[in-house]
């Protein structure tokens, strides 16, 4: 799969089947669209295309600058690559495309730009300035453009957007096992391994500290959580802590893993840490030995987890 970070740098080889959307979460009911949108592809000799906006349009047009999102667009991207999309595209969204007419949307890029000959999309799906036009404008648009438009039934419209609600609720509540049940994969964290205060290290836990660049990321609920990362091709699995380290006095929300049987140097790397399974909330003990001794208890917790889940990567 190719990722267009830039949609005037996409030069189309053939027609294409086209979809539009955010895709956040690429969950079990995104899943199901993007499967129907590639066998399309193949069954009619077209390329397949997601076309995506970024930033999201809520962070333009509302200035919603507390909009969380599942993935960063480097973690769709992988997801949507494992599924076998052909291209996802991303189209910068601004106030000025905003204002663009839905037939100059349909001309200037689904047409000119994706030589679409088929445009997958829901019976909801809203377009153009003000969001003025529907998909019977579109099937309008479809018989003068000469491109097929292909109806996502309101069942899996509704999968949708309930699944991508009950993901971020689950993930809030620290239910990572139903927040993986609707994703169909494990939630990830991605980032930059930075030096942290070490004091991890002083009571044989040493930590990776993690740094996510992305402000808009949803990060769960604070507590600790068995994990894995693919780390110079090995898998490598271990708990991690999201919080303040309230025993230790801390006061800034950190992302902190301790990998079981890892002594390599990682720092400067960008790792993408898998949440397996939730031990417990985060806790402020009365000492330093009391921390310690809980997190001997947390990573039997984990490796138990483990052993009678030994496929979790």
């Amino acid at each position: 799969m190719s990722k267009i970070k830039n949609i005037e740098s996409y030069k189309a080889i053939k027609s294409s089947v086209v979809t539009i959307g955010t895709f956040d979460g690429v969950h079990i009911g995104h899943q199901k669209i993007v499967r129907q949108l590639i066998e399309s592809s193949h069954l009619n000799d077209l390329t397949s295309v997601i076309l995506t906006f970024f930033p999201h349009p809520r962070m333009v047009l509302q200035k919603d600058a507390n909009i969380k999102l599942l993935n960063t667009i480097e973690e769709r991207s992988q997801i949507l690559k494992d599924l076998g999309l052909d291209y996802l595209i991303i189209k910068g969204f601004s106030l000025e495309f905003s204002r663009l007419s839905a037939e100059d949307f349909v001309k200037t890029i689904l047409v000119d730009k994706l030589r679409a000959k088929k445009v997958i999309i829901g019976y909801d799906h809203r377009f153009g300035r003000n969001r003025n036009a529907d998909i019977q404008d579109l099937k309008r648009f479809g018989e003068k453009y000469e491109f097929d438009v292909e109806e996502i039934s309101a069942q899996d419209v509704n999968d949708v957007s309930v699944s991508s609600t009950k993901v971020r609720e689950a993930l809030k509540n620290g239910d990572i096992k139903k927040a993986n049940a609707y994703l169909g994969y494990n939630f990830m964290l991605s980032g930059t391994v930075i030096k942290g205060r070490e004091l991890g290290r002083q009571i044989n836990f040493p930590t990776a500290n993690i740094r996510i660049e992305e402000d808009y990321k949803l990060i769960p609920k604070q507590g600790s959580f068995v994990v894995s990362s693919k780390i110079d091709d090995h898998i490598v699995h271990g708990m991690m802590n999201i919080g303040v380290n309230p025993t230790v006095n801390g006061d800034k929300e950190s992302i902190e893993v301790h990998f079981f049987d890892f002594n390599k140097d990682i720092y400067g790397q960008n790792i993408q840490v898998n949440l397996l399974s939730r031990i417990r909330d985060e806790q402020k003990f009365g000492s330093v030995e009391a921390l310690k001794n809980q997190l001997k208890k947390d990573k039997n917790t984990a490796l138990e987890f483990l052993t009678h889940n030994s496929d979790a990567k």
